[in-house]
Formats: C-alpha cells, structure tokens, sequence
C-alpha cells in the first residue's frame, strides 16, 4: 500500500509542477486553450503576471509534496501530505465553482484519490 501511495503522491506532485510550467512559461496560445480564456487576455500582462502568481503556488505545492517524502517520515509524512491533499481538493472545487468545471477532474480528483488511499494507510 505504501508504495502505491508514494506513486500517487509523486504523481499528483509532477501534475502540479506541470501546471505551473505551463502558467509560467507556456505558450499564450496553449494557457488560454488549457484555462478556457480568449488569447487577448492571456497576453495581457495583468494575465501573465496572475497566472504566473497561480503557477508559484502550483509549483510550490508540487515541491512541498515531494519535500514532504524525503524530509518527514512516518506518520509525520503522512499526516502533512494529507493536509496538503486536502488543500488541493478544496482549491479544485473551489476552481471548478467560480472558473472552470474541469479544474475538479484534472486537479482535485488525483488529489481526492490520493488522500483517500492515505487515510486508508492511517488506519
């Protein structure tokens, strides 16, 4: 089961250092196809600097979650991975309520299923 976790947790760490490349450095036309906005707003510079802003916070929490495998052990890790998890699932329903329903199934599902295997593993 741990390794199964790990594997999930890694994953939904690369998914969101991969959102925050794309937030960062993609391409206008690729960002306002990914978030569903007009590519005149995306080359806005208010746009880039907000998605960029967005992509920090995407990036950190990527980091976070693999810092948290190599730093934390036990049910230490455990339990911060799953408070970051939860953070994720929250912003993603959030995301998906005021910009784009598909937020919850590209962000907040992995991160739904991969907290749910973690509270399984506590038990």
């Amino acid at each position: 089961m741990q390794i199964i976790l790990n594997i999930l947790i890694y994953l939904v760490a690369l998914e969101h250092l991969a959102i925050m490349a794309l937030e960062i450095w993609g391409r206008s036309e690729t960002q306002a196809k990914a978030f569903g906005m007009s590519l005149s707003f995306v080359r806005r510079p208010e746009a880039k600097t907000a998605l960029a802003n967005q992509g920090i916070y995407n990036g950190m929490l990527g980091v976070s979650l693999i810092a948290l495998q190599w730093v934390l052990t036990g049910r230490a890790s455990l339990i911060a991975s799953a408070i970051l998890l939860l953070f994720i699932v929250i912003v993603a329903i959030f995301g998906s309520l005021t910009a784009k329903k598909e937020i919850f199934w590209l962000q907040g599902m992995p991160a739904l299923v991969t907290l749910l295997v973690l509270l399984v593993s506590l038990v």
